[in-house]
């Protein structure tokens, strides 16, 4: 009976958390245009349900019936598998993050994650960094060279930040002394200024811009980058597979923001109120998330797009070195009982 009912605690965990995750990503293709529209005076879309909120689902239908169209000089089996394998990890991502101490499910259940894992950082890292292979893949196998110049810009713009992010983040893991994210998120508690963001400045920073490259996001959208790539690599996709880059872009968004949060911001800890009910905690961490989002989308339509060539020196000679030494003198204080 017990074995039955901690698979049917995981099953509800799994469908939430990813039904929810899939929503939040749907919702914020609308935010999208709708902040877009609302700093350039716009209305945006206004058209589908009341003030355009089933915009997202008529999106959705669109590409289902679409035709879908696969060039003849593609190599077709990894042509269609591209897209898959880009969306699947970005989603995989989420199985890690706490949105809660506990769970509400049943008693002992441990906190609101899909696996609450001791390594869980490496778990996040290792799947984030799998997403470009599919953008490589897809790249590759459209035969386009538009394509293939947009997927070589997003393997060197992974490797340059992934970096950065990396030893960021090993400031946070040095200062918990844990991989485990539920332990960085609870080690937050308390007072607001108990979040790492106040103790880790630089690695806030540096994590939050290596996310904007990470993503392929403006103003780092070098992998799509339609001025001079028409589209990137997905410039010869169509129908539901296009739509699968998508999700998995917004998915990855996501992903990096409960990430954010969780490493900066307390996570699902609310400041002052540690033992805060877990409809409050779940509130608080999605509250922290959206704004996030918000700041990703605000960013596009703000800040012009870098160079190539600015966007490589800025990762190597700047980010990479301003990270190590952080992580060095993190060691150092945390060596010396400062941290």
């Amino acid at each position: 009976m017990d074995m039955l009912i901690t698979i049917a605690v995981i099953v509800v965990k799994i469908t939430c958390i990813y039904g929810g995750m899939i929503v939040i990503a749907a919702l914020t293709t609308l935010a999208e245009r709708k902040v877009s529209a609302w700093i350039q005076f716009r209305h945006g879309p206004n058209r589908v349900g009341p003030w355009g909120i089933l915009q997202p689902l008529a999106d959705g239908v669109k590409f289902i019936f679409k035709e879908e169209l696969v060039p003849d000089s593609a190599n077709k089996w990894m042509f269609r598998m591209a897209p898959a394998l880009s969306a699947m990890p970005a989603m995989m991502g989420v199985a890690v993050i706490p949105f809660a101490a506990e769970s509400p499910l049943y008693k002992d259940s441990g906190p609101l994650a899909i696996a609450d894992l001791d390594i869980g950082v490496l778990y996040v890292l290792a799947f984030s960094g799998l997403s470009i292979y599919g953008i490589i893949l897809g790249g590759w196998a459209s035969n386009s060279k538009f394509s293939l110049l947009g997927a070589i810009r997003a393997s060197a713009q992974m490797v340059s930040y992934e970096l950065a992010m990396i030893l960021s983040i090993m400031a946070i893991v040095v200062m918990s002394g844990s991989f485990n994210m539920t332990e960085i998120a609870s080690l937050q508690a308390g007072p607001l200024w108990n979040w790492n963001i106040f103790s880790q400045p630089v690695a806030f920073m540096l994590f939050l811009i290596a996310t904007f490259a990470e993503t392929n996001r403006h103003p780092f959208d070098f992998a799509e980058c339609e001025p001079e790539l028409v589209g990137g690599f997905h410039t010869e996709y169509s129908s539901m597979r296009f739509a699968l880059f998508f999700l998995g872009e917004y998915c990855a968004i996501f992903v990096m923001c409960c990430m954010t949060v969780v490493f900066f911001l307390g996570g699902f800890e609310v400041p002052f109120w540690e033992d805060a009910p877990w409809f409050i905690q779940v509130g608080a961490m999605v509250s922290k998330v959206v704004a996030f989002l918000f700041l990703f989308i605000w960013v596009r339509w703000t800040i012009p797009r870098f160079r190539f060539d600015q966007l490589m020196g800025l990762g190597w000679k700047v980010f990479l070195p301003v990270a190590l030494v952080n992580l060095l003198i993190t060691g150092g204080l945390v060596s010396a009982g400062i941290l």
